[in-house]
Formats: structure tokens, sequence, C-alpha cells
């Protein structure tokens, strides 16, 4: 760009306009150019090292020119230099939001969708990356994967799980074993069928990706049950509006509790994301808490939630298959909906080992083998 364009820069109080590469002029404010001067950030650990909290005086540019491609500032007072790629500040100059490779479009589907679930091997996985990668945008986009080959072992659950984030605890523990039970605490932990739903929702922020490792199935019955809720959502919003903006819109209560625990929490049937689509559910009828709303409010709401759990259930949305030894099926617990047919108990074995991570670490981790980051 030509120097004689510094001239074209208009020092304002509150801060400066530039002309860009493309000609267009833009309005900039001097804290954010002084905070996010590329020398605010340290090298090593990338975090912002320049404090603005520590500065007595607001930040007020002396001058500013262009050389090159560059727009260099000098403040007022520190002499401080600040240098600022024009493409870098075009990125910036309608304040969107950064973009986010992680955010990739959701992919809806439904009962027929067991034979394209994504698969993956976990020893190819454990020496590969970039089918990690591959493995992580199957969950953002589709919220389900089935990994296969997995080792009959407890660790082999553990270092799975830890290829996408660090295991996540909950009021059970870190790990818990889906088996009948002499004492349940879980419906799980019987031979009963198992009503759709997703897992605790009594804790305010309930995990958001979990693994279910069958370690052994040999019993008559027992069919894993699954379906999309975002899809059934989707739906609801088409064919019932005012059903979908009460069940978007009011929260309601959910427990878990027994001898060492209560466990209590606050949630939206239906999950928007920051555009206002659907972005998951959080239901579970057997977790469901005493509704405290008023009596006249529930003469809608309750239709409205009936008439989403039986959508649920539809043939339309249902996948039903078999999870066998060796396979663990991996999904978004703010998404997925899950259950299981009953199972006779004498009949065989059933064992599952399930875990959980978090769905902000799993996006973390996307990013990260999929881009070099701004800092590189």
């Amino acid at each position: 760009m030509d120097v004689s364009l510094s001239h074209a820069i208009k020092l304002k109080d509150k801060g400066l306009e530039t002309p860009l590469e493309d000609g267009t002029r833009t309005y900039f404010n001097y804290y954010w150019l002084r905070d996010n001067c590329p020398t605010s950030f340290d090298s090593q650990t990338r975090e912002r090292v320049y404090d603005i909290f520590h500065d007595d005086k607001e930040p007020v540019a002396e001058s500013a020119k262009i050389s090159g491609d560059v727009l260099e500032i000098v403040w007022k007072g520190s002499g401080h230099v600040t240098r600022y790629a024009l493409g870098l500040l075009a990125q910036h100059a309608k304040g969107n939001r950064r973009a986010d490779p992680a955010d990739l479009p959701r992919k809806f589907w439904y009962c027929d969708h067991y034979v394209e679930i994504a698969r993956f091997s976990q020893s190819e996985l454990m020496k590969d990356k970039s089918l990690v990668a591959k493995w992580i945008e199957a969950m953002i986009v589709e919220g389900i994967a089935i990994i296969t080959d997995m080792p009959d072992s407890d660790e082999g659950l553990t270092e799975t799980a830890k290829l996408i984030g660090h295991i996540r605890p909950t009021f059970f523990g870190e790990f818990f074993d889906v088996r009948t039970h002499i004492n349940p605490t879980n419906l799980g932990y019987t031979a009963k069928a198992l009503e759709l739903h997703t897992d605790t929702p009594a804790e305010d922020e309930a995990p958001g990706i979990q693994f279910l490792h069958c370690r052994a199935n040999s019993v008559e019955g027992g069919a894993n049950l699954f379906l999309d809720g975002a899809a059934v959502a989707n739906d609801l919003k088409v064919e019932r509006p005012e059903d979908f903006a009460l069940l978007s819109e009011t929260e309601i209560p959910y427990y878990c509790e027994h001898d060492h625990y209560d466990m209590r929490s606050r949630q939206r049937v239906i999950e928007l994301d920051n555009n206002g689509e659907v972005s998951g559910v959080t239901i579970s009828q057997h977790m469901a808490d005493i509704f405290d709303l008023p009596q006249e409010f529930l003469d809608s709401y309750y239709p409205a939630f009936r008439n989403f759990g039986r959508m649920l259930q539809s043939d339309k949305y249902l996948m039903r298959f078999r999870l066998n030894a060796g396979e663990c099926i991996v999904f978004d617990n703010h998404r997925i909906v899950h259950g299981r047919a009953s199972y006779t108990a004498e009949s065989g074995d059933r064992h599952l080992r399930g875990c959980y991570t978090d769905r902000g670490e799993m996006r973390s981790t996307y990013r990260a083998l999929t881009t070099e980051g701004r800092f590189k």
C-alpha cells in the first residue's frame, strides 16, 4: 500500500480511522488496538501478558502511519509501537466472531442411520491422529460413532476416551458399569427396560460425550435404542411451533437422589445454540422432578412435553440394534437420546462399561488437530 495513504488515517478521541487494503475505511477503538498488540502476548504460553488494568491513563495514539501493508501506531506517553498487518485488521473490522474450525454444520439422521454410523478401529485411532480428527468430526456433525476392536480391559476404554479429552466424573464417579446389580441405584443397573433419556440431567452441566464399551452381551433381549433428539426437535418446530417454544424456553426441574447424593438442576428440554438453531435436548422422564410451575401454565406445558416424548418413540426416528462385545458406542449426551429394551438376566452376561468426556474439550482437540492456531 502506498505510504501516502498514511495521510488518510484520522486520529480521533477514542480511536482511529484507517484505510484497508481493499480501499474501505474502518474505525478501531484505541483500547482494542493497544490490548491486542502482538507484543501483548507471551510467545511460549500464548497468554496475554499486557494488563490494561494497570494503565493509569486511557490509551491514545500519538501518531500512526501505514508502511507497506502494516499499520504502525506510536502510543502517547509510553512511546510503545504497535504494528498490525492490514489483512489482520480486515478480519476484525466488522466485529465478527473469530472463525471456528469446530463449528461444523450438523447432519440430522433418522431410524435408518445404523448402517451409516461412522466406525473407527481402536487400534488405528491409537496410531493415527488424523483418524482421531475424523472421529471427532463425525461426533460434531452427527453426534454418534462406533469404535470397533476395543480391548477387553478397563484400560482400553480409558485410553480411548483420553484421545479426545480427560475423563469427566459425575456423582456416579469416573466410570460406571452397566450390568445387573443386587442393590441397584439406577434403572440401568437392572434388566428392566430403560426409558429413552439423556444422562445425568440433574447435574448443572451434564457431561457432553458418553462412552459405552460393550465387554459382554450374550443375553436374550436388551436391544439398544438410539435416536437423534435434534432431528425430532426440528420436526416438532415445524409441526407444533407452540410446543417447540414452550420446551425451548422453559426450564424444568430434574433430580437424582439416593442415600449419599441429592442432585438437582433446571434444564430446557430443547437446547438452542447462539444462532437459535437446535443443538440438542435434555430429556429423562424417570429423572424429571415434580414440575414446580404454575398449574395454569402446566395446562399448556404438559401436553407439549408429552407430545415431544411420544415423538421420540416413533419408528421414524428410533434405531434398534445390538451392541456387540468389542464395540464402543460414543455419542453426544446433549443430543442423542438412548435407551434399552428389557432382557433376561439369567440368559447370559451383559456388561457395558461407561464414562464421559466434555464436548468443549473434544472441540478443543479437534481445533488443535486440524489447524495451526493464531499464534503459529
